[in-house]
């Protein structure tokens, strides 16, 4: 038979405190920090065909915004003080690679930075979007929609006349925020070069966003000398010395239809100059349980020493429809046209999925 052997009641006291010291402990640890994982699933399926190009039916990821999964976390440092934490990848569901393009952007391409935080705002160290890229997403029908956005499209990512280089996300980035005040606030972003063959120098970014009530109002501008994972490299403006883009966009919410607009401008200094214009217009109906969208975008190119301008066209419709919270559903149309170039049209229905 086995005896119970019994602390002295100051010795139970003694580890009783302990015990609850260390959970004190472990709880104010964990409500001072915290790593989540996240992401978004999109697949599209589909005739897909850009102005010239060839009529192909397929599954595609990230047309409506693009397919990544996330790791993202922060720390309490006291005094106000905040350290946080992106890691972010983008995903091809379609067929299980990783990146927008398979084997060419870097893993962690969507974000991958850390930040201090405090009553001084934010700053931030690694690869982040770019301020511009932000504006353009935030006032345009489709947000972030490579696919599907004429205003992503012909800032960014059509096959034909797309004008911006350093792509949707810099590398060596600083970036610092300004606090929010009375729905104002502000963002500059400066991107080493660091002596790269793809660089003439570095990058530098700003922009100024105001959100309060109905109205919603962005200045954009930036200055890009080193070339980007995607987009438009430098090596297609022969000569390539800098780019500057600015942009102007606002939208109106009258309840009934929200209202978008942008109007931008690129100029690109090469052995020939080549100049940008871009207007985008668009509307968003809630409709049910989901939103009517529509987009127009014009973009004008003229190159020094080449007769008559370039012109790109697009027009998308679609209907989002919002299953839960998470999870929508949506049909897209668009027609394209380019310069000397067939007509494209794409139709597409597609799911998109967030955790």
């Amino acid at each position: 038979m086995h005896r119970a052997h019994h602390l002295p009641k100051s010795s139970c006291l003694r580890a009783s405190a302990i015990a609850l010291a260390c959970l004190a402990i472990g709880g104010a640890a964990n409500a001072q920090s915290s790593v989540s994982a996240y992401g978004l699933i999109d697949l599209a399926a589909g005739q897909f065909q850009s102005a010239g190009g060839l009529k192909v039916k397929r599954l595609d990821s990230g047309d409506m915004s693009t397919s990544y999964i996330g790791f993202k976390g922060s720390e309490d440092l006291g005094g106000g003080l905040r350290a946080g934490f992106q890691l972010e990848s983008f995903i091809g569901v379609d067929t299980g690679g990783a990146g927008r393009v398979s084997g060419v952007d870097a893993f962690w391409a969507r974000n991958a930075n850390v930040s201090l935080s405090g009553g001084f705002g934010t700053l931030k160290l690694g690869r982040q979007g770019p301020p511009l890229f932000v504006s353009t997403l935030l006032f345009n029908a489709f947000g972030d929609s490579f696919g599907f956005s004429p205003a992503i499209r012909q800032y960014y990512s059509a096959p034909y006349g797309t004008p911006l280089v350093g792509d949707s996300g810099w590398n060596n980035a600083i970036g610092y925020s300004l606090p929010s005040y009375g729905g104002l606030s502000a963002n500059v972003l400066v991107a080493a070069g660091e002596g790269a063959a793809t660089a003439k120098g570095k990058n530098v970014g700003a922009n100024v966003l105001y959100f309060a009530g109905p109205v919603a109002l962005t200045a954009a501008w930036q200055d890009v000398k080193a070339g980007g994972i995607l987009g438009r490299p430098i090596s297609a403006f022969p000569g390539y010395t800098d780019q500057t883009a600015f942009q102007f966009g606002g939208s109106f919410d009258a309840g009934a239809v929200k209202l978008f607009a942008q109007y931008g401008k690129v100029d690109t200094k090469a052995t020939k100059d080549v100049s940008t214009k871009n207007f985008n217009v668009g509307a968003k109906v809630p409709l049910g349980a989901g939103s009517l969208l529509a987009q127009y975008g014009k973009s004008t190119i003229s190159t020094v020493g080449t007769l008559g301008n370039q012109e790109s066209e697009i027009a998308s419709f679609g209907y989002d429809y919002f299953l839960s919270k998470r999870t929508d559903v949506y049909a897209v149309l668009m027609l394209e046209k380019f310069t000397a170039a067939s007509h494209g049209s794409t139709y597409a229905v597609g799911v998109k999925h967030t955790f």
